[in-house]
């Protein structure tokens, strides 16, 4: 015997999935096609909720594993992870602005030789 419980969407989901089904509404559309739509909305919102749970449950299941270990291997792990942040600056604007600055003592240089 498989165990299925199905819980009832919340009100708020129920507004929410309404309320994006009828943004989303075609002009010959009718209530009934507008109904399903936020039913199909409905399912995705608790979909997701459902996902995220279980994403939720297995981190807080990670985060006791670790706190139930030694100190000693949490701080040999921290240890081992280091992050190297290294930053590459692009080529371009450095180029524009020499070219700028290179430009203007060229029009300065013209500017005073023709007074």
């Amino acid at each position: 015997m498989t165990k299925t419980s199905y819980q009832k969407p919340s009100p708020q989901t129920q507004e929410e999935s309404l309320k994006i089904a009828k943004g989303i509404q075609r002009p010959a559309q009718t209530k009934e096609q507008t109904k399903l739509i936020a039913q199909g909305i409905q399912q995705g919102i608790d979909l997701y909720k459902k996902q995220q749970k279980e994403k939720a449950r297995e981190l807080s299941k990670k985060r006791k594993k670790l706190s139930s270990q030694k100190g000693l291997s949490i701080e040999q792990d921290d240890q081992e992870i280091q992050e190297i942040i290294i930053y590459h600056q692009h080529w371009l604007p450095w180029l524009l602005l020499i070219l700028t600055w290179l430009g203007l003592g060229i029009y300065f240089i013209g500017y005073v030789d023709l007074r």
